[in-house]
């Protein structure tokens, strides 16, 4: 049987996995200087052999816990440095105790504890790193009382002593620095997967162009050329045509989905075909999300119309310009046009496409909808929609 393959890190194993390893010289270079400091020190202890096997058990307990911790790809990484975390503060609290076993009062109470406060420091950064800042202070603040505490400077002396400050920046500068690694590693997933998605909906989108849109195109076309009954049945495929191209192009600037404005380009551009001409300005206008989806439907509604009512061989033209103080969106065509009183009778028949779909959404909007040819039988129609430009 084949050895089980590693499980995946998580995000912040995986933000945090360098910063493991590269804390990890820093512990190597304080062990140095701790068996330095012993050797220094050694002829000033009362009980010099328990000295050196307590070092002897900082350099063992070193080299395994750098071990541990340097690994990124073992099965339940984040429980392993949890109790490696743990076992550093066991360790380092039990060392700075057994000072008083090794040295007299005159000598822990004037000098650092057994394995040094630099040694000390690697229980801090493993602390900060594993759980953030708050952690990282909360160690710092232990680990010093401790050494306070064996050495006895609770008195005049603990206010002189940099032990205390220098362990609580350490754990305060490591967490930080975990916390941001953490963060830009969800950012950088996060950026994947809408890429990813991306991809998705380009390949989804292109396979709907190349069969939906087109049997609902034909659908509308053979409709209209019947009539009949099956003019609804074409002016309903129409609209879906149009419902499906504002989906797709919507899906396009999906990803920046949680912010409060979108581009109105593409929700407009998505309409153009070899009849449909859309201009837009060459920058993005960028509008709130709601208005832009609300501005996008009123468009499509009046295409319908133009493809229903205009002829088999008009064309359409839509102009987007961005003033500064307003939107003004032009649909404009070059059918056979509208007949004087046509739309009021529509809406006295119950058909609400204009009323509802167009002017109503526009005067939602604290616009205006305004059909500037209508009467001018034979010259096209032109719709102009005018939105105040700070409309969300």
């Amino acid at each position: 049987m084949s050895p089980a393959a590693p499980t995946e890190l998580s995000p912040a194993d995986a933000a945090t996995a360098p910063l493991w390893r590269a804390v990890q010289a820093f512990r190597l270079v304080t062990l140095l200087y701790a068996v330095g400091q012993q050797i220094a020190s050694v002829p000033y202890y009362q009980n010099q052999r328990l000295s050196w096997v307590f070092i002897a058990l900082m350099v063992v307990w070193s080299g395994l816990s750098a071990l541990m911790l340097s690994q990124w790809q073992a099965d339940n990484v984040a429980r392993v440095r949890l109790w490696v975390v743990i076992g550093d503060h066991i360790v380092v609290v039990g060392l700075i105790a057994a000072t008083r076993l090794v040295a007299d009062y005159d000598w822990y109470h004037g000098h650092q504890t057994l394995p040094t406060t630099m040694w000390a420091a690697n229980a801090v950064i493993s602390a900060a790193i594993l759980r953030g800042p708050i952690a990282g202070i909360a160690s710092g603040l232990s680990i010093a009382a401790v050494i306070i505490t064996v050495r006895e400077q609770w008195g005049q002396d603990v206010w002189a002593d940099a032990t205390a400050p220098v362990l609580v920046s350490v754990g305060l500068a490591l967490g930080l620095a975990a916390n941001t690694a953490r963060r830009a590693q969800e950012q950088l997933q996060r950026a994947v997967r809408l890429t990813a998605a991306a991809e998705e909906r380009e390949r989804l989108a292109r396979e709907v162009h190349d069969g939906v849109l087109q049997v609902l195109s034909y659908i509308k076309r053979r409709g209209s050329e019947i009539g009949g009954p099956t003019e609804e049945l074409a002016m309903r495929a129409g609209e879906q045509e149009v419902a499906l191209r504002v989906l797709i192009s919507e899906q396009g600037v999906r990803e920046d989905a949680g912010g409060a404005e979108v581009d109105l380009r593409p929700l407009l551009t998505v309409h153009a075909t070899p009849r449909v001409f859309v201009s837009t300005p060459g920058e993005a206008v960028r509008v709130g999300r709601w208005a832009a989806g609300e501005l996008a439907a009123a468009v499509a509604t009046a295409l319908v119309n133009v493809e229903l009512h205009a002829g088999p061989d008009a064309k359409a033209y839509v102009l987007l310009e961005d003033t500064g103080d307003e939107l003004i969106v032009s649909v404009r065509d070059d059918g056979v046009g509208i007949a004087p009183g046509r739309l009021a009778e529509a809406e006295a028949e119950g058909r609400m496409g204009v009323s509802r779909s167009i002017v109503g959404r526009i005067a939602a909007l604290g616009g205006t909808a305004e059909l500037l040819t209508e009467g001018s039988a034979g010259e096209g129609a032109e719709w102009e929609f005018r939105v105040p430009r700070d409309t969300r």
